[in-house]
């Protein structure tokens, strides 16, 4: 059936082609459309569909794009006035259109955008109030770290394995290939931290934010340390330790439950790593971040951090404040010098600047792969709700690192003693064979889900 003939089969399908029609009149990937009333139609019908954007009723797009608010086009998918089938990632591009035509289009041409979208009805999917979203705490104290990090962990744990694999790591990957296994390129992510920090068997290792304790188990097996690690998610803390104890490693790696402004430690750590954790501290506590893991490290020591970051001097993206209603919500990112900064004035020496931000898009696109793939265990464990908040998250974020916006930072320091860094002249060891093979049989614990 043909655009024309659909424009006149429904005022309200008519309408919603109209607005379409301006929507994607500068786009030049195809948009294909299936109505509520199960017809079609498409922006560009000589090129295949890649996706479908299925409106739900007739007010679907007013509730994607009125009001005029970050949150409101995420919230629309999420509780269903519209749904994405077929590839995402073919509809991301199309997310990016609009986001810069809302901060290109002039005054009169929103105004007329606006008309057509009050043309459409007031209507919506019911909200259920559970999924009200969590605001930001500005303060940031350590209560509300604890419930920020509640609002985000106290899910179960086996959903996260769904799109994380077997390794558990909540981190962005480090492939050798764009088509390589996730849970080999996970456990190359592993292995570089521990060779740039140079792990040697009897030091004492502490990681900072240590998830589900994939990364201090692969330390204790493969470089022989003794690891500590430090989380503030009670449901990781239990699956860390099962974990531990499955592996027989509880007399050389245990979990320390606390707030990293909490850490009792004073220069007991040989090495320090965080691995995706300074997104959740926030920019006015990076000073008393930096500080607790300086007290924590030994002198000659070498930290890790592993932190995604903005690009400098572009202004914070408008499309954050979905996931930091729904996913973070105490979830703030700096800029790289401004962490470096502090970094130095808590005393740290930078020794090595590493971007990996292509490796974290491959890493979203195949965790949103994985979650896809188990939708029906995802929702059974969750809800459709939730299924929705991540899988329109993580693709989403998708472009935040394909645009340049997001970087990826892989940072090593050292703390000095009396000059003395403590590292090697070059960086060979780093690129050295790896101390595992890439994919060796899967840790025990990974299937032992009901033992959880």
């Amino acid at each position: 059936m043909s655009n024309q003939l659909l424009t006149s089969a429904s005022s309200k399908v008519g309408a919603s082609i109209q607005l379409l029609e301006t929507l994607t009149e500068r786009y030049a990937g195809n948009v294909s459309v299936r109505f509520w009333d199960d017809s079609s139609w498409s922006s560009r019908p000589d090129l295949p569909a890649r996706f479908i954007l299925v409106l739900r009723h007739p007010g679907a797009l007013r509730q994607m794009f009125w009001p005029f608010s970050a949150v409101a086009f995420g919230e629309a998918y999420i509780f269903d006035d519209f749904d994405i089938e077929g590839d995402i990632f073919a509809f991301t591009p199309w997310l990016a259109h609009l986001i810069t035509l809302g901060e290109q289009t002039r005054l009169g041409e929103k105004l007329r955008l606006l008309w057509r979208l009050l043309q459409l009805p007031r209507q919506a999917n019911p909200r259920d109030p559970m999924w009200a979203g969590r605001p930001r705490s500005e303060a940031q104290g350590i209560e509300d770290d604890r419930k920020g990090i509640g609002f985000h962990y106290d899910r179960p744990s086996e959903f996260f394995r769904l799109f994380l694999g077997p390794t558990m790591q909540y981190t962005c990957s480090y492939f050798s290939d764009p088509e390589e296994d996730l849970a080999i390129s996970q456990r190359r992510k592993m292995d570089y931290i521990c060779r740039k920090l140079c792990l040697k068997p009897g030091e004492r290792f502490l990681d900072v934010g240590c998830g589900w304790g994939g990364l201090l188990i692969h330390a204790a097996k493969h470089y022989g340390v003794e690891g500590v690690g430090v989380t503030l998610a009670a449901k990781q803390a239990e699956w860390a330790e099962r974990a531990i104890r499955n592996d027989g490693l509880q007399e050389r790696v245990r979990i320390h439950y606390c707030h990293y402004r909490e850490l009792p430690f004073l220069e007991e750590f040989d090495k320090v790593s965080s691995v995706g954790m300074c997104e959740e501290v926030g920019r006015r506590n990076l000073p008393t971040y930096f500080r607790k893991i300086w007290q924590a490290l030994k002198p000659g020591g070498t930290y890790l951090h592993h932190s995604i970051t903005l690009r400098p001097n572009v202004p914070y993206p408008r499309w954050t404040a979905f996931a930091r209603k729904y996913v973070f919500p105490n979830g703030q990112l700096h800029d790289l010098l401004e962490a470096l900064r502090r970094a130095t004035e808590a005393g740290f020496e930078i020794r090595d600047v590493e971007n990996l931000r292509e490796h974290y898009s491959l890493t979203l696109k195949a965790w949103v792969r994985g979650l896809e793939a188990n939708r029906g265990e995802a929702v059974r464990l969750t809800s459709d709700v939730n299924y929705r908040i991540y899988r329109v998250y993580m693709a989403g974020a998708t472009l935040g690192f394909d645009s340049g916006i997001y970087h990826l930072n892989q940072t090593v320091m050292s703390k000095p003693d009396q000059g003395r860094a403590g590292l090697p002249l070059t960086r060979a060891d780093w690129y050295a064979r790896p101390a595992v093979l890439p994919n060796p049989d899967p840790p025990r614990h990974a299937f032992q889900l009901t033992s959880f």
